[in-house]
């Protein structure tokens, strides 16, 4: 009998069980409407606490605990400058919104 090999893979590259929990994670943290739709803000630009806050229509502290999750999970990336601080939706997260805008 073969030994069969029962590897996963993406496009002939090897998954790790800890790429499969870190993904599961990234997935979990997105799944929040308000969260998906800081994404799709986010998709094509940066923006400051303020100016999501602004286009979103919640309060300050309750954005910010959202992006600091997001962040936490890999969602986001930020930097600061002076005294504001900018949000962009992190590049290996763009193919994950990408999916999640194909479904109907």
């Amino acid at each position: 009998m073969k030994n069969q090999d029962h590897s996963i893979t993406i496009n002939g590259v090897p998954i790790q069980d800890e790429d499969i929990e870190y993904a599961s994670r990234s997935l979990k943290a997105a799944s929040h409407p308000l969260r998906l739709k800081i994404m799709c803000l986010l998709e094509n630009t940066e923006m400051t606490v303020q100016e999501i806050v602004d286009s979103v229509g919640t309060t300050q502290s309750n954005i910010s605990q959202h992006l600091g999750l997001m962040r936490d999970k890999g969602l986001l990336s930020s930097h600061r400058v002076a005294n504001r601080v900018y949000y962009r939706l992190a590049e290996s997260r763009r193919a994950l919104l990408r999916a999640c805008s194909s479904l109907k």
